[in-house]
């Protein structure tokens, strides 16, 4: 499955790419998140491995999280797996005025098992998913650069 979301964010490139790469920002905007490790190479960089580990509610998901090319402040390019899931996902953040910066995500999801079902039967949900945190990494942006 392949899709791509994209919002507008009113604050520079500079300044969205800086706290978009920033795990000590993570917290504040990926719903969940309990813990997040370095688990080899420096963080950013290509090649770096980190781990996810995410609580909603009841659900428990466990990420590895692969750096595959960091051309930013123009794209990054991540791969994740999860149980039944890779999502290989390209970030790319476009000026549009001096203030003002396109987030786009462009996604692509494999999946096994369990889940191939999941991903067939509710494509929508996953592009919902995508915008939703798109969402909240806008909200945490704009209301940081505001305190």
């Amino acid at each position: 499955m392949k899709y791509t979301v994209a919002i507008e964010i009113n604050l520079p490139r500079e300044e969205v790419v800086e706290l978009f790469m920033n795990p000590a920002n993570y917290p504040k905007w990926m719903e969940g998140l309990d813990t997040y490790e370095v688990l080899e190479g420096e963080p950013g960089k290509d090649g770096a491995r980190s781990r996810y580990f995410f609580k909603t509610g009841k659900r428990e998901i466990t990420m590895i999280e692969t750096i595959l090319k960091n051309d930013l402040p123009e794209r990054l390019e991540v791969n994740y797996k999860a149980k039944g899931v890779y999502n290989n996902v390209i970030s790319q953040f476009e000026v549009i005025d001096t203030n003002s910066t396109r987030y786009i995500s462009n996604q692509e999801f494999r999946f096994k098992g369990f889940m191939k079902m999941l991903g067939w039967f509710m494509p929508v949900a996953f592009k919902k998913q995508t915008y939703e945190n798109l969402e909240a990494f806008k909200k945490f942006v704009e209301s940081d650069t505001e305190n």
